[in-house]
């Protein structure tokens, strides 16, 4: 099927926070040979659509609005131009900033309250007019600023889809859950190293690691992962940075090579990219580049190229990838005004 109605089109999807000045959702062409990206239509009727996800088949772009009514919101996105389906649906939960797709359901990470909700989605991929069901998080953790409650960062599908798995940077926690007549329902709870603050997890290609990049400390966390009993085990926790940094670091995204030699990760504080290789039960450090912006806040792998959404700097990066040392080489940016996150098609 011909992308946007012409063949060898594809298409990256951009949000932005519009209440720091972004255009909102932002449609880009990928040019056709190397992963340049050019801007080519914007929408702005939802505000701050800070996070996105696309539909199994492409046709539907969902997007958080990341304010403190929460919502999500669902495009059409066979042409140019996204195009609304449907009013908002509101979260019942503060601040989404993730969401995930997850037996037959749009799930949000809902960072201000520390929840996770579900809206369920119907056969055509437009959402249901309302949510049916949310799952409170519960806990604390040691940094006094940070994790006095819940917080919820991110959910996703573990990839047996079995399990959806949420991520919470204020209990130091990872909740494994399943679905309970369209409400989020633990299964199991893992607890990480207090004060790590975890904020996003990424899958080994194996299906029998995950890794967890921790916020308020710059290290990530390497787990063993059983989709058969939905067990996740953290097994030994890694610097991804060289020395200890000035201040607060803030690491943000994580990536995982298709082929798993490498771990990537993006880092705010420092403006950097680290570049982990994969070893057994391990990851091991082996070097950190400019990420080409200032405060890279979502790091995003595809077709061999790595991409940054570089809030502050409102731009997004992008870098081509050494196939045996993993160091990402920059190759370009595109102007995004307080860019957040980019998902391709």
């Amino acid at each position: 099927m011909a992308q946007g109605g012409r063949p060898g089109r594809r298409r990256a999807f951009i949000g932005s926070f519009t209440a720091a000045g972004g255009p909102g959702l932002v449609t880009a062409e990928v040019a056709p040979h190397g992963g340049a990206l050019t801007v080519i239509a914007t929408t702005d009727d939802v505000p701050d659509p800070s996070y996105l996800a696309l539909s199994p088949d492409g046709a539907t772009l969902y997007a958080v609005s990341e304010t403190a009514e929460g919502a999500v919101a669902a495009y059409r996105v066979t042409g140019d131009r996204p195009e609304p389906v449907g009013a908002p649906v509101p979260v019942d939960g503060s601040g989404p900033t993730y969401l995930g797709l997850y037996a037959g359901h749009v799930l949000t990470a809902n960072y201000g309250c520390g929840s996770v909700t579900a809206v369920p989605l119907r056969p055509d991929g437009t959402l249901a007019p309302k949510a049916s069901g949310r799952l409170q998080h519960t806990g604390s953790g040691p940094h006094d600023r940070r994790q006095r409650g819940p917080h919820a960062h991110q959910v996703l599908s573990d990839p047996s889809g079995r399990w959806a798995v949420s991520v919470d940077l204020g209990t130091d926690s990872v909740r494994v859950c399943t679905l309970a007549g369209g409400t989020p329902a633990v299964h199991r709870e893992t607890a990480l190293r207090p004060g790590s603050g975890p904020r996003h997890l990424a899958f080994h290609p194996d299906g029998e690691h995950a890794y967890v990049v921790n916020e308020l400390t710059p290290t990530v966390t390497v787990c063993r992962w059983d989709a058969a009993t939905g067990f996740l085990k953290p097994l030994t926790e890694v610097p991804l940075l060289p020395g200890a940094p000035a201040g607060d670091a803030y690491p943000s995204g994580i990536v995982v090579s298709p082929d798993g030699r490498f771990v990537w990760t993006a880092t705010r504080g420092e403006d950097v990219l680290s570049v982990l290789a994969v070893e057994a039960d391990g990851l091991r450090l082996t070097g950190t580049v400019p990420c080409g912006g200032h405060w890279p806040r979502d790091l995003t792998g595809h077709d061999g190229y790595l991409y940054v959404a570089n809030e502050r700097s409102g731009d997004v990066t992008w870098f081509t990838v050494d196939e045996a040392t993993g160091l990402p080489r920059y190759d370009g940016s595109v102007r995004v005004p307080a860019a957040s996150c980019v998902v391709f098609r």
